[in-house]
Formats: C-alpha cells, structure tokens, sequence
C-alpha cells in the first residue's frame, strides 16, 4: 500500500483517531505556538485534516496536503485556513511565508532533500521552518504500538536523527540553529505525565529519551552589500561616568550608512550630566549625539529610554565605562549585517582579562550562569551580563509588544532581551571581545544582592520557557 493509499483509506476515521490522541499532538501544537506570533503568516506542510494549522497563531494560515479526502475535511471544520491540494515534492508558487510547518511528515516522504528544496518557494530572507519527527530511538517501541493495537499501523517511515536532518537542510541552503526534544510519555496519565513530560524531559539524560524532535532553520543568510546596509544607534547608559563620556564619542566608530549615539543619563551624584551636554555641544556638526535623562531606575529602564528615541536600523549597547572597546562595535555590526546572527550578545569570558576587569567572585557568577541560561535558551550563551548586546530595531519593537508574557521584571535588561530574543524565535550567537580595566568610576553591580535577583530570574525564566 502506498503512503496515499493509506491516507485516502485511513481519512474516514482520521479525525476521531486524532482526537482520542490529542494529547499527543496537542503537546507539539502548543510547543510550536510559543514560537509563532499572532501577526505572522504561517503554511504546514502535510496538514492532513487541518488540526494543527487550524490551532496554531497566525495572521494568515495556510495548509497543503495530497489527500484530497483529508483536505475536503479541513475546509469543512477551519474556515479561517486556506488548504490547498498538492504533492510537498510539487509546491505551486502560493506566496511567501514568516513560519513553515512539517509536523510528522518527513517520516512518510520519499525525497526529503526534493521536498525542502521546494520549501524554497515559500520563504523570505526571514522565514522560519519547524520540522517535528519521531525520535530514532522510539524505532522498536513505535513499531512494538502498531503491532499491539495502541497505535495506527502506517507504511514503511523513514526515521531520521537530528544530525541527519540538520545535514538535509544544510544541503538544500538552510541554517538550523535550534534543535530540542520532548515528551517521554505520549498519552495523559495524570501527574506523571506532567512531571515527565514537561520537567524530566527537559533535563539532561532524560532529554535523549524523549519521543520528539524538533528542529528550527532559517534560509543561509546572504552577505551580499552589508557594508551600508543599515544605519546604527548606540545607546550609552551613563550614571557617574563623567570620565568617559567624551572618550565614547571619540572612540565610537562610524558605522553603516549613519550612526548616532544616544546619552542616556542615569541620575548621577557626580557631573555626567554637566558633561554629556557639554560633550554634544562640542561634537556638534561632527556626531549625532541625542541626550536625555532617565526617568526611572536600573540600566535596563535606561536602554528602554534610549531605544525609543533610537532611528537606526540597528541598535547597538555600549556601557558607559568603556570596558567593551567601543572600537570593537563594527564587529557587531558586521555579525548582525551579513546575517550571521539576529541577537548577538558580546562576550567577555573567552579571552583573557585584564587584571582588575573583572572580580573573581563576578567572573565565577558569569561562567555559572552561562551555563545555566545556555540550557534556558537552548543556545549557546556564554556571557549574559556583558553590557553590549545587539539586534534589529523591528525586532526589538516586537519585543517589546510581546513583553507582557514575561513581564517587566529584569532591572538590568539583558536578561529581557535574551528572553524575549528567544521567545521571538532569533538566532542568538556570542561574540568574544576583550573586557579592559575601568579608566573611570566604579561599577554599579553588587554581587550578592544582584546575584539573588538573577538566581529568582533564572527560575522564572525555566519555568516560562522550559518547564512551560
């Protein structure tokens, strides 16, 4: 029997059989919905009888499947999707997408190297794909399920790793830059299901046992005519750091098109703010400066501050003591231009320091929770704490219209981006520079009472993200 056949024969009950096991698939709908925003448009490709596409967020959803008998049934139950009737080995031109869906399917397709290939026709530079399947390793207990009865016997599958998947999208011009994998009990049983499948799958050891696989690529980016791209705002919080405020306007390159700099002024005890007018009197006719007081407290407020003033494409975070060179910004800017990464977050714990850069105790924190924010975020995150960090300015305007789901809790304001960089679905990549002594000034960071503050963070945020 062929995989349509089957389809075709199974579609009479399909519906029911999908219902008495939406545990299961109502488990990848909601990982996958964390990942997708109302205003996106989004495609599944095999969307058999439409449940997924027809839960998922989207401002214009859209399903594809080859059983015309399935998709007759998804007309009639999703009037707010569009379905269409075609071969994934055969995508008519039907638009671009931001999000495109395979749940479950390369398992039953011939050519999956043919199909993503003409996944190509639906993506933009920006455009999201999301490829769920079975875990290899479920191979035998799968199979041991069909012969029992417990689950619908299907044709012969392919069963893919992560490794070969990641290598099929390599070919056919796609990036993954996130892979996970959940559930270790595919049926409700009440509170064990929950504390494994959303606790303990999570956890490493466990997470290699898991059921699914999920895998997130991106079109390769193309770093064709970058240099001029974009234009760029630095936004430098300075509170009592009158003694480096010139030294950031001499030493902030130009980058891009344009680059402007924005003060914002943290009520000092000292003259920053004295200077800082002083300073953009000075460069007047030679920089862009902005200056503004900050209304509230904490550096994240201030960033907020500076951000909504900004008019450059990219917007970019210098602290005010000069430890990240600013001559190190063109490396940001050339990260985030050619598209290598669209959040990427400077790094001061792989070179060596300078003697007094940073305290022991601080230097032993930061390696601390790299680790633990890198399992967080299911990236590579080897430095939350340094002060530059950088993304697109419309990407930072939907942050900051999503922040409600984790609300407005981080006073320092990395830790805000770096969830809401992963909740909006970004690829996050470190970027190593070299941390130098202060010239000026002492730090504004105490290390017990903040290191408290980022420990009760750090639970929230494994509960908001992994534990969800």
């Amino acid at each position: 029997m062929t995989t349509l056949e089957y389809f075709k024969k199974a579609s009479d009950g399909w519906q029911k059989y999908r219902q008495r096991r939406s545990y299961y698939w109502d488990s990848i709908t909601e990982y996958c919905n964390y990942y997708i925003h109302p205003q996106q448009s989004i495609i599944e490709i095999g969307c058999g009888s439409g449940e997924f596409i027809g839960k998922i967020n989207g401002s214009k959803k859209v399903g594809i499947d080859f059983c015309e008998e399935l998709i007759a049934q998804a007309k009639q139950k999703y009037s707010d999707v569009e379905f269409f009737c075609m071969r994934a080995e055969n995508i008519a031109e039907i638009g671009k997408f931001d999000v495109v869906v395979m749940s479950n399917l390369v398992g039953f397709l011939d050519d999956i190297e043919l199909v993503l290939e003409q996944i190509k026709k639906l993506c933009h530079e920006k455009t999201r794909i999301i490829i769920t399947s079975y875990s290899r390793l479920w191979e035998p207990m799968i199979g041991f399920a069909e012969a029992i009865g417990i689950k619908r016997k299907t044709p012969q599958q392919n069963w893919l790793s992560k490794k070969d998947l990641v290598n099929l999208l390599y070919l056919t011009g796609f990036e993954t830059y996130r892979t996970n994998s959940s559930m270790l009990i595919p049926f409700n049983i009440p509170i064990i299901s929950t504390l494994f499948n959303r606790i303990l799958s999570h956890l490493p050891v466990f997470s290699f046992f898991a059921l699914n696989n999920y895998i997130f690529a991106r079109p390769m980016p193309r770093e064709d005519n970058w240099e001029n791209k974009y234009s760029v705002s630095v936004v430098v919080p300075a509170r009592n750091e009158s003694g480096n405020i010139r030294a950031a306007v001499e030493r902030i390159p130009d980058m891009g098109n344009h680059t402007e700099i924005i003060f914002v002024e943290g009520n000092s005890t000292d003259d920053t703010w004295a200077i800082i007018e002083k300073t953009k009197e000075e460069f007047e006719g030679k920089r862009d400066i902005k200056i503004m007081k900050q209304d509230g407290k904490g550096k994240g407020d201030a960033v907020r501050k500076g951000y909504a003033a900004a008019t450059g494409d990219v917007l970019m975070i210098l602290d005010a003591d000069l430890t990240v060179p600013p001559e190190d910004l063109p490396k940001f800017y050339n990260a985030i231009a050619t598209g290598k990464g669209e959040f990427i977050n400077g790094v001061r714990l792989v070179y060596p320091m300078e003697k007094e850069a940073m305290r022991t105790l601080n230097t032993i924190g930061n390696h601390f929770f790299s680790r633990l924010f890198s399992w967080i975020l299911e990236s590579s995150i080897k430095d939350t704490l340094c002060g530059t960090k950088v993304m697109m300015r419309t990407d930072w305007q939907r942050l900051t219209e999503g922040r409600k789901f984790f609300g407005d809790f981080d006073p320092f304001g990395d830790f805000d981006m770096l969830f809401g960089a992963h909740k909006l679905n970004l690829k996050m990549i470190d970027l190593p520079i070299r941390y130098r002594e202060r010239t000026y000034g002492s730090t504004n960071i105490s290390r017990f009472k903040h290191g408290l503050l980022l420990l009760k963070m750090s639970a929230f945020a494994a509960m908001k993200i992994r534990f969800r």
